[in-house]
């Protein structure tokens, strides 16, 4: 599953524990190979004692089953050193196992033979998922000695794609640094959340330091919608469109001469569904994110690269570097010219999460450095025919409705190709597209121009479609001027009901179904004929997806020595005034989070940071390597003036293109943004609040991505320091609120 290649394939996503930073640190390669043939049990053992590296005694765990050891103390498992005084052991067992009884063992790091078991019974481990389970381990060390030691056993169930996500983020993520011998991910848990001494000098009123916000993402709702692209076809003419295929093809749609089988002369799948004729095998098989590309070349066609740009702003290529330009750069060279394009058509009913899911593709994307924009349906059918429409208007049967509903989705379908043929390379088609002679429609006008991926959203939660019947109803123009709310929502309700009637299921082409995935339980996600490097990322970022309300604090590290004296980079420790805000952080945190247990504190590795998260307590952080500053290279540590004398051709790139430009043996932003994916992937999946303590480039990357921001303005976004932002994320899109805590004493514009 490492490679973006699936013919067919359902991903049984399960509910996540609160807090649960999901990445089996001890699962071996053998046991992620294993685990692909069905679900699988993921098991964590954690122990913790401050008294036991005094002792020089290292934990082991050994039980009934043979790879514990089948009661040998000789074969016991040894247990890894997570943090200064917890020690952890975790593996993936079979779902269905049979009951495997254990228990802890301490042995002398100088002398293994000599053993001290754990009083009291056996520990049992069953085939319980999502549980977490705390009790007490007491060694008998001599006659009047006894060491007590706190045990967490987790369980949780994975299915085959998160074990294989979860194991590849850690090969490529999460491997000890070789610089700083210090692992990317730290737990440093605290079992309870006493009163914060370090903490004073805050106000208990947190809104006595909100700050204006920037007019990025802002702090009213709004309608998703109308944030799309603006219809042009329309607001250039005013007219629909005279192009002659178009035109031909809602001619044929209407009068029913589109027929359901107008693809029925391609090539069947072997579950008899319908896939796009080719002429020989073109498929790229990239692993995610980083790595070489593994090829597969076409049968028959010859390859030439004459003329392919290799200018990273070359038209159809990504502003991106890394992996993203080698693996377009492989998709241009090794899949057909439509492959290069690529079209997202939205299928589902009204109030099933259609415009929300786009609207996360589409600022995704564009983060990612992909040309991608999301044309609404809706939007064209509201500025055509007005918002005054009935449900009378979507029946079914109603043949002028009908017609006017194609006619506006082909006009949306026209601006988006049309787009394309001036260099876009991802659309976003939202529209219910309910219907085959619908889709064939959309599917006639991209053939040999872009790929299509139809995205189905299904949902069966009734209590979420409640919600979300009557969010819409709510925000949306349609009911602008509907003053009985209830009114409307009976219309809307009627709507939905005729098109319930004539709705079809996606079971031709390329596509990818998301059932339930929004309810908070868990969740489908089946894909059919899906390959390629997008799609492929896209499939991994929508299971990801959910529509959980929590806070996402972003926050530099307090005032460091280095900023002081204006240099790049380096790991220096944190001023006066720097220790100072690291303890007015720790007493807003306990203050704005003090109903969130599940909370989690992430840093980068580099001290400034950790220092800055030390006075905080009650709360797990996590080390991320991928957090760490922009790696200035050669430039490490110099001051701007200095690079400005010594290295003045350096200094003047820099200035000319802040974005791409990367330092001698160092990173451009766009190098960050590529290195940031895992973390941002991991704070969709995540279902409680985090606090992310990095710094100013990396905090500029994450937030570029939350706000929408265009890839050019990320190196200038203001990311001040002492500044909190909260970024809520929820079913109603994004929204931000700053704290300043306190002024730095010495402001610089960093990196």
């Amino acid at each position: 599953m490492t490679a973006a290649r699936w013919s067919s394939a359902t991903i049984q996503r399960r509910p996540l524990p609160s807090g649960t930073f999901q990445v089996p640190l001890l699962a071996s390669p053998a046991m992620a190979t294993a685990a692909s043939s069905g679900g699988h049990q993921y098991v964590s053992v954690k122990l913790e004692s401050p008294r036991l590296a005094a002792l020089d005694l290292a934990p082991h765990l050994f039980g009934s089953h043979p790879i514990a050891g089948s009661w040998d103390p000789s074969k016991a498992l040894p247990m890894e050193r997570a943090a200064d005084a917890i020690w952890e052991l975790s593996c993936v067992l079979p779902s269905r196992h049979e009951t495997m009884d254990f228990k802890l063992v301490l042995k002398q790091k100088a002398d293994s033979s000599q053993c001290i078991v754990e009083e009291g019974p056996n520990r049992p481990l069953g085939c319980g998922s999502n549980e977490v389970e705390m009790t007490d381990a007491v060694f008998k060390l001599n006659e009047k000695d006894a060491l007590e030691c706190k045990v967490w056993v987790e369980t949780e169930m994975l299915s085959p794609f998160d074990l294989a996500a979860s194991w590849k983020a850690h090969q490529e993520n999460f491997q000890p640094s070789r610089v700083r011998g210090t692992y990317d991910v730290v737990m440093d848990v605290t079992e309870s959340r006493p009163k914060n001494d370090f903490a004073s000098g805050l106000e208990l009123d947190l809104e006595k330091y909100v700050v204006p916000t920037t007019p990025n993402m802002g702090s009213g709702v709004v309608y998703a919608a109308n944030l799309t692209e603006n219809p042009r076809s329309l607001l250039n003419t005013g007219m629909s469109s005279n192009n002659d295929t178009t035109m031909g093809i809602l001619h044929n749609l209407v009068k029913g001469d589109a027929s359901p089988d107008h693809y029925a002369n391609t090539k069947k799948d072997v579950d008899g569904r319908h896939a796009p004729q080719q002429e020989g095998q073109r498929v790229v098989l990239v692993d995610r994110g980083v790595g070489s590309p593994r090829f597969a070349r076409p049968n028959n066609e010859t390859i030439s690269t004459s003329n392919i740009k290799q200018d990273s702003e070359g038209k159809g290529m990504p502003a991106a570097e890394g992996a993203v330009a080698a693996a377009a750069v492989a998709d241009q060279m090794y899949g057909p010219k439509e492959d290069r394009k690529l079209v997202i058509v939205l299928v589902g009913l009204p109030a099933r999460g259609k415009t929300f899911t786009a609207a996360k593709l589409t600022r995704y994307l564009r983060w990612l450095g992909h040309e991608t924009k999301h044309f609404n349906v809706g939007k064209y059918r509201r500025l055509k025919h007005g918002t005054n429409q009935t449900a009378d208007f979507f029946r079914g049967d109603n043949k002028e409705g009908v017609e006017a509903r194609n006619e506006v989705a082909a006009l949306a379908m026209e601006d988006m190709l049309s787009w394309m043929e001036e260099g876009g390379q991802v659309g976003i088609c939202d529209a219910t597209n309910s219907t085959r002679n619908r889709r064939n429609m959309l599917m006639k006008m991209a053939e040999g121009k872009c790929k299509i991926i139809f995205v189905e959203t299904i949902c069966n939660d009734q209590d979420v479609l409640e919600r979300n019947i009557r969010l819409k109803v709510q925000q949306s123009p349609d009911y602008a001027e509907q003053t009985d709310f209830e009114a409307g929502v009976r219309d809307f309700k009627e709507r939905l009901a005729y098109y319930e009637k004539v709705y079809e299921p996606v079971e031709e082409g390329s596509y990818i179904k998301m059932i339930d995935m929004v309810s908070g339980n868990g969740g489908q996600l089946q894909i059919n004929n899906i390959s390629g490097y997008l799609p492929g990322r896209i499939v991994f970022f929508l299971v990801n997806c959910h529509l959980t309300p929590r806070p996402i604090l972003l926050t530099r590290h307090g005032e460091s020595l280095d900023n002081v004296g204006g240099r790049i980079g380096g790991d220096s420790s944190l001023s006066e005034a720097g220790q100072i805000y690291s303890r007015k952080l720790a007493s807003f945190v306990e203050k704005r989070l003090k109903s969130e247990r599940t909370a989690s504190i992430w840093t980068s590795t580099l001290q400034r940071t950790i220092l800055t998260a030390h006075p905080i307590i009650g709360f797990p952080k996590i080390q991320w390597r991928a957090l760490d500053e922009i790696n200035a290279g050669v430039c490490d540590g110099m001051t701007y003036d200095e690079v400005k004398k010594n290295k003045p051709e350096d200094y003047e790139s820099r200035r000319k293109d802040k974005l791409r430009y990367r330092y001698p043996r160092g990173e451009s932003y766009l190098d960050v943004i590529q290195r940031l994916e895992p973390v941002i992937i991991e704070l969709e999946r995540q279902r409680s609040p985090v606090v992310v303590i990095a710094h100013q480039a990396v905090l500029r990357s994450l937030y570029a991505y939350f706000a929408d921001k265009p890839l050019e303005e990320v190196p200038k976004i203001e990311i001040p320091l002492h500044t909190i932002i909260e970024i809520k994320m929820g079913v109603t899109g994004v929204e931000e609120k700053r704290y300043k805590l306190m002024d730095a004493v010495n402001p610089t514009a960093g990196i």
